[in-house]
């Protein structure tokens, strides 16, 4: 498909990477192509380099292909009318993941807590002077699954085991260290949470 536009672009040298081992090296020809369906997508491909003046095949291993995924993901969320709308793309490399930058310098300070209204209502049975009463029924209702120990706000489980609720900062550090401290895990977004409210927080 990326040759095929390529070649309606009449661009005449191209260098080519992909992720599959098999496909990449059946297109240099160093590999045999015996799948039936391969054959077909082979001579379609193999059709289509004759317009090329030059065209190199280079295989590139999944986890150093992360910028094409990035920008599979980004293409797929982007509806063009025809090539007049497709803006260029400014792109920077950031020294932290991108959700590290989604705590804000207020959170960092700790002026401003994600369970700021639970912990009011709970303490003082008050709300905050923007609460509408749609809010308010939610804020009872989410009032009862947390319990307040002094100034410590615990989130009650289902098997009655208590969590305690970390601001952003906390938050933030129980992340790298359980990502890459002593714990050390990889694990998937879903896994870590799982884990870290096994160590009791939430």
């Amino acid at each position: 498909m990326g040759i095929h536009a390529t070649a309606e672009r009449q661009i005449k040298v191209l260098e080519v990477y992909g992720d599959s081992t098999l496909v990449i090296y059946q297109l240099k020809s160093e590999w045999e192509t015996r799948d039936s369906k391969l054959i077909n997508y082979r001579e379609l491909v193999m059709d289509l380099i004759k317009v090329f003046d030059d065209i190199t095949f280079h295989y590139l291993p999944c986890d150093e292909n992360q910028m094409a995924d990035a920008l599979a993901t980004l293409a797929s969320m982007i509806k063009a009318n025809n090539q007049e709308d497709i803006k260029p793309i400014q792109m920077s490399i950031c020294d932290a993941p991108a959700h590290c930058c989604n705590i804000d310098e207020e959170e960092e300070r700790d002026n401003h807590l994600w369970y700021q209204d639970v912990l009011r209502y709970v303490k003082n049975r008050v709300y905050s002077d923007q609460t509408t009463e749609n809010d308010k029924r939610t804020l009872r209702r989410l009032a009862g699954d947390y319990v307040l120990d002094g100034e410590i706000l615990y989130k009650r489980r289902k098997e009655k085991v208590l969590l305690r609720c970390v601001n952003a900062v906390k938050a933030k550090k129980i992340l790298e260290e359980i990502h890459e401290g002593v714990c050390e895990t990889h694990a998937n977004g879903f896994t870590m949470a799982r884990q870290i409210m096994r160590f009791g927080y939430y």
